[in-house]
């Protein structure tokens, strides 16, 4: 059975209808409705966004849903949760105030732009035992799903090595991005924390024993991270275990395609990588490595951008409230924070 098989509701699954809101429907928040509209359990009760025209497209797939001005509008219509994608300075207190009306809450990445903040949101979520989600996408590939399988059973033998890349040749298009105060910082907060999470929830969430990291901007070494965000990044997590990772992911790199995407690990007894197709930044393939031969895993077509959002929306509507988990997006954090040098 595939991936969202799995996510689909089915007649002897018996799940209580959700009320959401949603915060922020541009193209992705559009997108996670689509989602968790699919998953059948769940009713949109309410969206609410800065531009009227991105609101009214997202009630086309919604029609009965109110549109409301504010997240606290949201909240007083006595949501069972909140899909936020607002702009990153915004994620961790908006977060919060849902938790703390009850509404349980799945959002847009970074939740944080620095530790403190992703950890507030987590301390909030335990204290009100409700379900946090955060949209780390990439794990949901089939391609990562089956590489991580293999790895924690044995097969490829001691991981010593993990490469990680992710370049976008194009870069935001919207200028908080490149503001520190607003988006916590450049590439490395926009596409490392998707690195860096797949590292750790591929390996089992291993202790981190040192970080390092270099930034540049516009070519060169980063000088003031208070007034800019850095566009090219490299970095290194040595792990307890002794494996090293290295990782590297930039903005509107002279890459001759329009993405870079990769996720390899190697062990003592074999390798696998996750890789984009073609420069696509959705079509992945995933192979198996034995010496010099290979073995695919998974290749395209697979629908999965939306699949974080669906699979949280299930578990809401399976009555799960507040997951433990959750605080393995604090470790990522602090790798994030360290890469840094915060």
């Amino acid at each position: 059975m595939t991936q969202q098989a799995l996510l689909q509701p089915t007649p002897e699954t018996s799940l209580a209808r959700l009320r959401l809101g949603f915060l922020g429907v541009g193209w992705i928040g559009r997108h996670r409705m689509q989602a968790i509209l699919g998953t059948g359990a769940i009713d949109v009760a309410a969206i609410a966004d800065a531009s009227p025209e991105m609101a009214a497209e997202a009630k086309q797939l919604a029609p009965d849903a109110e549109l409301v001005s504010t997240l606290d509008d949201i909240l007083g219509l006595g949501v069972d949760g909140v899909v936020i994608a607002t702009p990153s300075a915004m994620h961790a207190e908006q977060s919060i105030q849902a938790l703390e009306r009850g509404a349980a809450v799945f959002c847009q990445k970074p939740l944080g732009r620095t530790t403190a903040e992703v950890q507030a949101v987590v301390d909030a979520a335990r204290a009100a035992d409700r379900l946090l989600g955060v949209d780390l996408s990439y794990r949901f590939t089939e391609g990562m799903r089956r590489i991580r399988e293999i790895i924690a059973s044995g097969e490829l033998g001691s991981i010593y090595a993990v490469d990680l890349v992710f370049h976008n040749a194009y870069g935001p298009d919207k200028p908080w991005f490149y503001d520190p105060a607003l988006s916590g910082g450049g590439c490395v907060m926009d596409l490392g924390v998707h690195l860096v999470d797949l590292a750790l929830w591929t390996l089992g969430h291993p202790g981190i024993a040192k970080v390092s990291g270099t930034l540049f901007a516009g070519g060169e070494p980063l000088k003031d991270s208070a007034a800019q965000v850095e566009d090219y990044a490299v970095a290194t997590v040595g792990l307890e275990t002794g494996a090293v990772v290295q990782l590297a992911c930039s903005w509107r790199l002279q890459a001759g395609c329009d993405a870079m995407i990769s996720a390899a690990f190697y062990g003592t007894q074999g390798g696998a990588a996750l890789r984009n197709v073609n420069g696509s930044f959705y079509d992945f393939t995933a192979d198996r490595y034995r010496g010099t031969a290979r073995e695919t895993l998974a290749s395209p077509p697979d629908e999965w951008g939306g699949r974080a959002a669906a699979d949280w929306a299930m578990r809401l509507a399976a009555g799960e409230r507040f997951d433990p988990a959750a605080e393995r997006l604090v470790d990522v954090a602090r790798v994030l924070d360290r890469i840094y040098g915060r």
